[in-house]
């Protein structure tokens, strides 16, 4: 029974991986002409819908060759921190552990957890403190990173930091809700986040 199944996997792998498909943002948008008749028979006044297709943009072009600068934009709501800056490297707290992005990087979606990020531009390196977020990596080594809130690490106060910290594990103790819980667990996260970027 087990060869059975496996045969049958090994065959339909195979089947699959004979005919490549190509990504959807590559193939023409193509208008099926027997669905546009039988369209128009149903309903004679108006047009034909369009399919996701039509709406989509081409991939950007990528580059035949590695670019030596990464094209970062680091925004926040209320401000655009960094605006197509180049630079060398990002290290980027993603919640799979710290991610160093160079130029060329794989195209990547990846979420943000409470850590630092930091830019480095030849010998000058600039780190901020973000809460959470996201970072797009793109394959023409552009990094679109976007955080709910970000601070220069030069502009944290430690004794602040202690405090916050100490009030919310104080409430995360005292919390008899789920809410209060979780807001509590928030502050907690967030503060020993702070604390290990100023002592590490």
């Amino acid at each position: 029974m087990f060869r059975q199944a496996s045969r049958l996997v090994s065959r339909s792998i195979t089947a699959k991986s004979a005919t490549n498909r190509a990504f959807s943002t590559e193939v023409p948008s193509t208008i099926d002409s027997s669905f546009v008749e039988a369209w128009k028979k149903v309903a004679p006044n108006m047009d034909p819908p369009q399919t996701p297709s039509s709406f989509m943009k081409p991939r950007p072009s990528t580059a035949s060759s590695i670019p030596t600068k990464l094209t970062v934009n680091f925004v926040l709501p209320y401000a655009s921190e960094l605006s197509g800056k180049e630079v060398d490297m990002v290290i980027i707290p993603a919640t799979t552990g710290q991610m160093g992005v160079l130029p060329g990087h794989v195209p990547t979606i990846a979420e943000l957890k409470p850590g630092i990020m930091s830019v480095h531009e030849g010998t000058d390196i600039k780190k901020y403190f973000v809460s959470s977020g996201f970072a797009f990596l793109h394959a023409n080594s552009v990094a679109d990173i976007i955080a709910v809130e970000a601070v220069p690490l030069e502009n944290i106060d430690a004794s602040q930091v202690q405090k916050g910290l100490a009030e919310f594990t104080q409430k995360l103790a005292s919390a008899t809700t789920d809410l209060e819980k979780a807001e509590a667990q928030i502050g907690v996260e967030v503060h020993s986040a702070m604390n290990a970027a100023l002592s590490g």
